[in-house]
């Protein structure tokens, strides 16, 4: 299968609080990987840590088996390190196809030609071809959320980080955006998606990994790691 990201004794604090604290996991070629922990577990600063908005104080990050602990956020978009925000901030002022055209061309490096193809192909496939040309401030939150996951596909990305992408979202809105997901699971894209819409992301995870206070409490088969009784006493408050 082969490890294409991986975390060895990853750290970051903020003063005496410590919000990763040696984290060490892999993500496997084609896979997805599913994070859950309470909130202010450290999620998004891992995410942050793993695209390079944020730099570890200690630990190592290797892509494809290249270390990049010190390769800028930028860069690491360009090499294939994709990701999405849990509040979507799109371009408000320009088009649909304009977001995507910015997240292939900056984030992807590719030329205006090589970035209109693929622009109109990810509209296609995430169902926003039919609203191309609308400003993206006067989109749904559903479609914002459709954007947001468009604009970090138009980067050609070989994996992509999930920041709670389903949040907000009626059920409905929810189950449309899981199996958009799956569809690019199925193309190989390896995947980390952190969500709290639990059967969301049990319907599309390989494999779980619950983190608390910035620490792993479980890694592994998605049923076994929700029926652990530490995952159900920390995550969803039951004691067992």
């Amino acid at each position: 299968m082969g490890t294409v990201l991986s975390l060895k004794n990853v750290s970051k604090s903020y003063g005496a609080l410590k919000v990763t604290d040696d984290i060490d996991f892999i993500l496997n070629n084609g896979e997805t990987l599913g994070i859950l922990g309470p909130n202010g577990a450290g999620k998004t600063t891992l995410f942050n840590l793993i695209s390079g908005d944020v730099r570890a104080d200690n630990g190592s990050i290797f892509y494809l088996g290249e270390d990049i602990t010190s390769v800028s956020p930028q860069n690491r978009c360009r090499q294939g390190i994709g990701r999405t925000y849990q509040i979507p901030h799109p371009f408000s002022g320009m088009t649909v196809f304009e977001n995507l055209l910015v997240g292939a061309t900056y984030g992807g490096n590719m030329s205006e030609d090589e970035a209109d193809p693929i622009c109109i192909d990810v509209l296609r496939k995430t169902g926003l071809i039919k609203k191309a040309n609308l400003l993206s401030g006067s989109l749904t939150l559903l479609d914002r959320k459709r954007l947001e996951l468009a604009r970090a596909l138009a980067t050609q990305p070989k994996v992509l980080l999930l920041d709670e992408i389903a949040g907000g979202l009626t059920e409905h809105e929810a189950n449309e955006l899981v199996d958009l997901i799956g569809d690019i699971k199925a193309e190989g894209v390896s995947m980390i998606w952190i969500e709290h819409v639990v059967h969301a992301l049990l319907s599309v995870a390989d494999r779980l990994l619950v983190i608390n206070f910035g620490s792993k409490l479980a890694d592994g088969n998605p049923d076994k790691v929700m029926n652990d009784p530490e995952v159900k006493r920390v995550y969803m408050g039951i004691e067992v």
